[in-house]
């Protein structure tokens, strides 16, 4: 199955009576506005249920993993449920920034053993601007009975991630100036891991922000170094936007790996930084 899906195509198999609808799962969430669930009652995409990436897609128990640690299988299979996916389900997770928060969601699906998961392609601005009606307040579906279970997609530790560089690619998907360790707005360090290359996650997207074709993103990572053959793995901040960029990795024919503790369980250890441009 792809990994996105139009608006338009959406749209179609939601008026079709005959097909099985595909779950919708709301995933508005950024670093200046974590909490989208207001936003999602004013208008979303009829019948999409909103996901708390904060809540349900990162356990904050998890010390030490960074700022949005994986949840547990169990508290992931919870949500899951809540959300009303059933074994087999096709989903369509979305968001209002690209897919660069609802890949998070994309991920955790395909690393949980669902294999129907599509990311709608440009999000709600695609949604509107091909003539899609919005509804307003909460949905609230019957409970699911899916189970997560996880392998699905590869995962890199922060051992891992400290080796990549020296026999593979690390790829660093947060914006250049944090790379650069010029700003830092929310982590105790800044900088970058020694001997990643930056790739932030907006490179992904062509102006209306949808994800840019698989010649395109072949091209842009090969210009880093992702060539056939060679290990690949991202982190960004706090492994949600690092999972945009293993998503853009996937649509160029590549297999990338998470780094979910990324920078911000990096950043707060003893480990070396480094700055600047170069990888170092």
């Amino acid at each position: 199955m792809s990994l996105l899906i139009a608006a338009d195509e959406l749209a179609d198999r939601l008026s079709r009576a005959e097909l099985r609808r595909p779950v919708i799962l709301d995933v508005r969430w950024s670093l200046a506005e974590p909490d989208g669930s207001a936003a999602y009652r004013a208008g979303h995409i009829p019948g999409a249920v909103y996901v708390d990436l904060d809540r349900e897609l990162a356990d904050h128990t998890d010390e030490g993993r960074g700022r949005h640690p994986l949840p547990s299988e169990a508290a992931f299979t919870r949500a899951m449920r809540r959300w009303g996916l059933r074994d087999g389900d096709e989903v369509v997770v979305m968001d209002a920034l690209g897919n660069q928060s609802a890949a998070r969601a994309w991920w955790l699906l395909r690393f949980a053993g669902f294999e129907r998961v599509r990311m709608l392609d440009g999000g709600l601005a695609a949604w509107v601007g091909a003539g899609g009606s919005l509804e307003t307040g909460d949905v609230v579906p019957e409970p699911g009975d899916a189970t997560a279970h996880y392998g699905g997609l590869p995962v890199l530790g922060i051992e891992d991630a400290a080796a990549l560089p020296a026999e593979g690619v690390l790829l660093d998907a947060r914006a250049a100036e944090r790379y650069r360790g010029e700003v830092e707005p929310v982590d105790p360090k800044a900088g970058h891991i020694p001997g990643a290359v930056s790739a932030p996650t907006a490179g992904n997207l062509d102006a209306d922000g949808r994800f840019r074709s698989p010649a395109e993103l072949r091209e842009r990572f090969a210009a880093v170094g992702v060539v056939p053959g060679v290990r690949v793995g991202a982190y960004c901040g706090s492994g949600v936007t690092a999972a945009h960029e293993v998503a853009a990795l996937a649509l160029a024919g590549v297999e990338g790996a998470l780094f979910p503790g990324s920078w911000s369980e990096w950043s707060t250890t003893d480990r070396p930084v480094a700055t600047g441009g170069d990888p170092g």
